[in-house]
């Protein structure tokens, strides 16, 4: 029952779409410009990067914030990794998958970010440098991304096997499942993109505000 309860504590929090709200803001339907994506990758080729950079930091703390309830509401269990890891999952469900946009949301990735913050400070550098490395090398987002989300499962794995989550082993098992869930949602939200990268054809990133 923790493990649903924190999945739908997730879910609602990933409902609430940033880039949506800051493109009302600024008199933009998100959804019908550029790639038609709400997430802050489209909201900086749409509406600048200070709009993408709000729509980031909104998308981030939502998981955060879905975290922190989690925490709270479970703080004396012996598996508060793992449900922690269950609301993440949810709030990437919610923010990708948003039952009222006909399930038509993000990618998820600035929700990952949240998310690598919430599972610990020690577990930062390593994807947020494969996605800077990436992203400014290539110009491709979608690279950056990729490695991003793979990069934090190979750390979970290797901090969890190091004992850093504290938790007994099948508990850590089920946690590994989680992260490869999530590192196949992004690949998976991101097939269009792998198209168009293997093709030749994948946008590089920039913004197209004037």
């Amino acid at each position: 029952m923790e493990r649903l309860i924190s999945l739908l504590i997730g879910y609602v929090c990933g409902l609430l779409q940033t880039g949506i709200i800051v493109g009302k803001m600024n008199h933009v339907d998100i959804k019908q410009e550029g790639s038609g994506n709400a997430g802050s990758t489209n909201a900086v080729r749409v509406l600048g990067w200070k709009a993408g950079a709000l729509t980031f930091v909104g998308d981030v703390l939502k998981c955060v914030v879905a975290i922190v309830i989690v925490r709270g509401l479970y703080k004396e269990s012996s598996m508060v990794p793992l449900l922690a890891m269950y609301a993440g999952l949810g709030a990437t469900l919610g923010h990708n998958f948003p039952f009222y946009l006909h399930f038509k949301g993000g990618k998820g990735i600035a929700v990952l970010g949240g998310l690598v913050v919430s599972t610990g400070f020690a577990l930062v550098p390593i994807p947020l440098s494969a996605f800077l490395i990436a992203a400014i090398f290539t110009r491709y987002v979608s690279v950056g991304s990729l490695l991003a989300s793979t990069t934090f499962f190979l750390e979970v794995v290797a901090f969890g096997q190091l004992g850093y989550f504290k938790m007994e082993a099948a508990f850590l098992y089920e946690l590994y499942v989680l992260v490869f869930i999530l590192m196949v949602l992004a690949w998976y939200r991101h097939k269009t993109n792998i198209k168009r990268l293997l093709s030749g054809t994948e946008m590089p990133f920039r913004s197209d505000k004037k």
